[in-house]
Parts: structure tokens; C-alpha cells; sequence
């Protein structure tokens, strides 16, 4: 046989030219590959790869262009095994066969930065549900596009997709990606999740891409024993092939300290950056990426490959793209993972918080109230990692938090009756939580509806609901502003800074105080109502004298006609301390409610 020259170009996987495609991939224990598809009428010979140092091999094949299908075909003793290219930017179906992806596309929002942490309101949304009118199959990203509009009226700023890398069959959660280079395909591929991203971005919505590197499927998994070779019965040149293998996932975990394998997370992650503009990455699980079981001071089985190489990717995506951000779902309240890469940390920009959630839901869930416990509100509104304020993202409900036999919020607080005055009433005390607390605010889709069921992928959200509760949607939207400061008058909310100056342990009430840099105009108070009593006059301490607007009032009957709509005026502060401040004043507040308030800047 004739000689292969190896290709001229560089990148992985398959790489447009003028008249044809270079074709590059990584299998050391190879003894001859070739890539056989339709540009050669699925010849298993016609097309040979050149072997090159570490294990890769390449060839340029004139004719070969975008839209063709291919697979390789990998020669290892007497076996010769076909698989897709772990580089594919597209697949016919998990199963099926890779696709040359058309690099090119008209982004038109070049230019684009999300917003800094402090501003940010994330919206967490799966695909396959958003919106998805087939009983058959389950949404795409042209369905949701429709939807962007809608987001954006809503005033969040950033939406969090989930997995949306190549998985087994069309009904997933995503957290089983077969290949990360691919879009699913039942989602549109790659094509259509770049208008969606470009529509987002025209919609001044930011797109955070859920990505999955402590694991891979394990269904439809072409990388398992890629080139032939294994220890163990293991995995192979991908993954790890002792006991580090194990996650609760499967037995897939990836090889962090092989160089190839670092390289090709690593390009994965850059690719979203690069490629599809994805304004940050959201990393799943990152504690099995760290430690083989997912635990804190376990240094027996610490993985530093792991850590070391998060730290190289978020340095890296920090050094080209200075303003996107990387956010990581550890869950052990670890606040190393938002240290810098200088301090020793894992270098994300902000963290799943659990905790809020967890602390928060077990007060509204509590049977009565003499069981609501302030000091788990207290702790849930005030942690922070690292003495920041904005390196968590806090939420009541996301995908893990409303699946796996927990529903949403109105759901756990009235089961089988999610519309309940009291579900409407402690669900939206929570939203109001979590938009008033120092961190990332983050909601999951149709959250701000009262969407009720527990989260499956092959239950689609019921947008009717939307009308019905236009009222609590409503509310969710002035959360929101008063979160971003739309209107001007709730800078505090913005900033670092709190002090909890109220705690009524008997009466179910506790204040706090929210300012950015301490200028005139910059406070906002926050009063909670955790019981069922409404106080016409109540009286808190003030930073500062003088009238008090409120902004917000939850009880009000606009958001629902079942509120008692208990008044909340203009309070006058005046200088008589007291809980601590300068001054005191009296509010009135609803029962299960929230009322904000500020001085006019």
C-alpha cells in the first residue's frame, strides 16, 4: 500500500478546507485507521489515516465537503471497530453516524457581554420541555426561540440551558452526554442552537451552557474502548481504568491526567466560547470531578488531575474572554471552588448554593408555624464563600430540587392542590427570598407561573398557566426589577452588603438591610412575615430618617385576589433608635409576606 501523507491542517475531528476535509483523531493502540462515508460510498480502504507522533492520525480528502456523513474505522489486531468522531459537531442520533458541520454563520451580535455577577437573574430551562407542543417528540431550540420574547419581559438577563450534548434517545435530563461535541439532534443540532444563542443575545438574554465532564453517557457511548484497548475491563483511552472509574453515574468518569483527554475537555469547553458565543459555562457535579466520591477533606481519594485541570479551563476561558463567567454545581458548600487559581482555588466565578434552597423550602414546608425556624432564614440569607457575596447562585427551586420525589414548592406545601392561598402565599415568600438575599438569583421555567408538577423530561411545561396566574408572574417581574434596580431606587440590592437587624423569634418576623456603598439613597429593608398574622403597624429599626417607600408588597391583591391586600404605606423613620439603628419607624405587613422598602435616591 502506498504511503499516506498526513494532513496539512490542524484541529480535530473534521476540518473544512478548499475542496475537501482534513480529518484528524487520537487512537495510540491503532495499528491503521480509515474514515469511510458517503464522499467514498462507505469504502472500509479507499481512505487511510497517516499515524502521527502521540497517537493521532490524520489525512486530507479532497471531495469530501460539509454535509457529508462519516465514520472511522480503527484496526486493532484482528478486530477493526467502527466509531463516531469524538470531535462531531453534529450526528445523525447518538447511534448514528457523525456529520461534517458547516463552520459559518451569521452571529450579527458580535459584541455581546453578559452581565457582571451583581446584575445577573438566571433562568434555568430544559429544551426537550420549555416548549414542546408533540406528544411524539420533545422540544428544540426553535420551539424555545418562539419563548425568548417572553424571558425578556420577564426581565431575567441570562438563561441556564441544561445538557444539550449528544445523549442517548431524544427524552433526557442531559446529564448523559454520549458525544460533547454535538448538539442533540432531536434539539435541531448545532445549527439551530446557534440562532437560538444569536436570538437570545438579540433578546439581551445570555445563554449559560450546562456542561457535563464528571462522567460521559453511559448509553450510546462510542468513546468506550475507543481504539480496542483496555485495563480491567474498563473504559479505555477516555476514562480512567481503576478504581477512579466509578461515579454514581456510571462507570465512566474521564482520564484527567492524561494529556489528550484534558486537551479534548478542555477544546469542548472553549468550542462553547468560541464557537456557539456562550456567555458561561454552568460545570455539573463538579465535586466528582475533584474526588472520586464526591466528598470534601477526603484527600485519599482526591483526584488532582481534576481539580488541576478546572483550574487550567477557567484560566484559560478567563485570559480570552475576560467577562464570561464559569459556574460550578459542587454542592459541599466548598469555598475553595470560588478562591482564585492564585489562592489555591478551583477559579469559578460563582457556585450552586444549595444550602438557601434546602434551609429556606424546610421553613416554608414547616406544618405550623411555631415550627418555622428563623435562624435557618437567618443562615440561608447570609452565607456566603470567601466573603463574597455574589459567589453563589441561590435559588427555591431548580431541575435537582423539583425531580427525584421532590415537587415544586406550591406542590410540597399542598399536595394535589398547588393553588392554594397558602401554596401562593409561602412559594412567592420564597421567590421574594431569594431576589432580596445576597447572591445570584436564579428560577426554574415556569417557576413564575406556579407551575406544580415535579420536573420529567417528557413533561412539557403548561404555558396555560401563564394566564390563570398572570398575577404571580407579575409579581415574579417586579422581583425582578427590584433585583436589577430597573427603576433606580433599590441600589442595596446590588450589593455586597447586609445586616439582619430584626429577629423575631415569637412573632415570626426578621428585617434586614441591603446597601451597596453606603450613599445616600443606596439602602433598601427587607421585612418578612413568616406567620399567618398580618400587623397593621409593626416597628423595625431604619438606617436612616426620614421617609421610607415601599417598593414591593407581596400581600398585594393585584398578584393574586385571594391576598388580603394588607396595606403598606410610606413610613416616616425618625431618630429614635432602635434593633441597633440610628432609627425606627413602623410598617404595615401581610401574612406570609415581604414587603421591601427605600429612600427616593
Amino acid at each position: 500500500m502506498k504511503s499516506v501523507t498526513p494532513s496539512s491542517y490542524t484541529g480535530m475531528g473534521a476540518v473544512p478546507f478548499q475542496g475537501g476535509i482534513a480529518f484528524r483523531v487520537w487512537a495510540p493502540h491503532a495499528e491503521k485507521v480509515y474514515v469511510t462515508g458517503t464522499f467514498n460510498n462507505w469504502s472500509k480502504n479507499n481512505n487511510p489515516l497517516a499515524k502521527e507522533p502521540d497517537g493521532y492520525w490524520s489525512v486530507d480528502v479532497p471531495g469530501a465537503t460539509i454535509g457529508d456523513q462519516y465514520r472511522y474505522l480503527i484496526a486493532n489486531g484482528s478486530k477493526t471497530i467502527s466509531r463516531l468522531d469524538p470531535y462531531a459537531r453534529e450526528v445523525t442520533h447518538s447511534n448514528g453516524n457523525s456529520i461534517i458541520h458547516d463552520p459559518d454563520f451569521e452571529w450579527k451580535t458580535v459584541g455581546f457581554e453578559i452581565a457582571p455577577l451583581h446584575e445577573l437573574v438566571i433562568y434555568e430551562l430544559h429544551v426537550g420541555t420549555f416548549n414542546d407542543p408533540s406528544e411524539v417528540l420533545p422540544g428544540n431550540f426553535n420551539k424555545a426561540i418562539e419563548k425568548l420574547p417572553y424571558l425578556r419581559d420577564l426581565g431575567v438577563n441570562a438563561i441556564e440551558v441544561m445538557p444539550a450534548m449528544e445523549f442517548r434517545g431524544g427524552f433526557s435530563w442531559g446529564y448523559n452526554p454520549a458525544l460533547i461535541f454535538a448538539i442533540e439532534s432531536e434539539y435541531g443540532g448545532p445549527a439551530a442552537f446557534k440562532k437560538f444563542v444569536r436570538s437570545a443575545h438579540e433578546n439581551d438574554l445570555a445563554v449559560i451552557f450546562d456542561v457535563v465532564y464528571n462522567h460521559f453517557g453511559p448509553g450510546d457511548l462510542s468513546l468506550w474502548q475507543f481504539d480496542g484497548w483496555n485495563e480491567n475491563n474498563k473504559g479505555g483511552i477516555y476514562f480512567y481504568n481503576d478504581r477512579r472509574s466509578q461515579t454514581p453515574w456510571g462507570d465512566t468518569r474521564p482520564d484527567y491526567g492524561r494529556p489528550e483527554v484534558r486537551h479534548y475537555i478542555k477544546d469542548n469547553a472553549l468550542m462553547w466560547m468560541e464557537e456557539f458565543q456562550i456567555d458561561g459555562l454552568r460545570w455539573d457535579a463538579t465535586a466528582y470531578i475533584r474526588n472520586i466520591y464526591g466528598n470534601d477533606n477526603d484527600p485519599d481519594n482526591d483526584i488532582i488531575d481534576g481539580w488541576s485541570l478546572m483550574q487550567w479551563i477557567n484560566q484559560e476561558i478567563k485570559r480570552q474572554w475576560p467577562h464570561k463567567i464559569c459556574i460550578a454545581e459542587d454542592l459541599r458548600n466548598n469555598p475553595y471552588i470560588t478562591k482564585a487559581v492564585q489562592n489555591a482555588g478551583a477559579g469559578f466565578d460563582t457556585q450552586w448554593n444549595a444550602r438557601f434552597s434546602h434551609r429556606v423550602r424546610e421553613v416554608l414546608l414547616a406544618p405550623e408555624d411555631k415550627a418555622r425556624n428563623l435562624n435557618l432564614i437567618r443562615e440561608a440569607v447570609e452565607q456566603r464563600f470567601d466573603g463574597a457575596a455574589f459567589n453563589r447562585v441561590i435559588y427555591t427551586e431548580s431541575h435537582d430540587e423539583v425531580a427525584n420525589g421532590k415537587a415544586r414548592v406550591p406542590e410540597e406545601i399542598s399536595p394535589g392542590d398547588a393553588d392554594t392561598w397558602l401554596a401562593k402565599k409561602l412559594s412567592t415568600l420564597g421567590a421574594a427570598l431569594t431576589f432580596t438575599s445576597p447572591g445570584v438569583p436564579m428560577i426554574f421555567q415556569g417557576q413564575e407561573f406556579l407551575e406544580d408538577d415535579w420536573f420529567r423530561d417528557k413533561d412539557p411545561i403548561d404555558w396555560s398557566k401563564k394566564e390563570k396566574y398572570q398575577g404571580i408572574l407579575n409579581l415574579y417581574q417586579d422581583l425582578i426589577r427590584l433585583r436589577r434596580n430597573l427603576k433606580g431606587h433599590t441600589q442595596g440590592l446590588c450589593g455586597e452588603n447586609i445586616m439582619i437587624h430584626h429577629c423575631n423569634h415569637q412573632d415570626k418576623i426578621l428585617a434586614f438591610h441591603r446597601w451597596d456603598t453606603g450613599k445616600p439613597g443606596d439602602s433598601v429593608i427587607v421585612v418578612v412575615n413568616l406567620s399567618n398574622k398580618g400587623y397593621p403597624e409593626y416597628q423595625i429599626g431604619f438606617p436612616h430618617p426620614g421617609s421610607w417607600n415601599v417598593r414591593f408588597n407581596s400581600d398585594w391583591s393585584g398578584y393574586d385576589p385571594s391576598f388580603s391586600n394588607h396595606p403598606s404605606n410610606e413610613t416616616q423613620a425618625d431618630r429614635k433608635g432602635r434593633d441597633e439603628m440610628p432609627s425606627a419607624g413602623f410598617v404595615s405587613i401581610g401574612p406570609y409576606s415581604v414587603v421591601v422598602l427605600s429612600q427616593t435616591p
